[in-house]
């Protein structure tokens, strides 16, 4: 990658509505890699985007928006099934983010082993009622590279 500039089409963003901005930025930022890279205000809400630090070549960012007129009114968008995933390089990461989930009330899956290519999987929920998943094993990371690799690049 040459610069800032985009050169190709390319995803860029998922958004989620939220009830409670500050809860849902408290909870991707504890939960999850994510961290704050932008807020924004206008007369409609606000809004922050959070990203995984990381290669900033191909960034992907979770905005959370927070409208005034549907403050404190939560809108899950994702559930029961459908779902953000992440997935971390060891087994133990799984049942570490459970537990936590576990005592923050926030647990929508235990954790358990699921034929491939799922993997080691459990699931929270966000303070809006979105499903997150957390797996191991998956290799989505790895098989979507694996297929690139050696592709030529922008």
């Amino acid at each position: 990658m040459t610069g800032t500039k985009l050169t190709r089409a390319r995803w860029t963003h998922v958004a989620l509505p939220s009830c409670d901005l500050d809860r849902a930025i408290d909870f991707y930022t504890t939960m999850t890699p994510l961290e704050v890279v932008a807020r924004h205000r206008d007369g409609d809400g606000r809004n922050a985007w959070l990203a995984d630090r990381g290669p900033a070549e191909e960034p992907f960012v979770l905005v959370l928006v927070e409208f005034a007129k549907d403050r404190g009114v939560p809108r899950p968008q994702l559930t029961p099934f459908a779902h953000l995933g992440m997935e971390v390089p060891e087994r133990a990461e799984v049942d570490e983010i459970a537990g936590r989930a576990r005592r923050m009330g926030c647990l929508h899956w235990e954790p358990r082993l699921l034929p491939p290519p799922v993997g080691y999987v459990c699931a929270l929920t966000d303070p809006d009622g979105n499903v997150i998943e957390i797996s191991h094993g998956q290799q989505v990371y790895e098989e979507v590279r694996a297929r690139w690799a050696g592709r030529p690049r922008d």
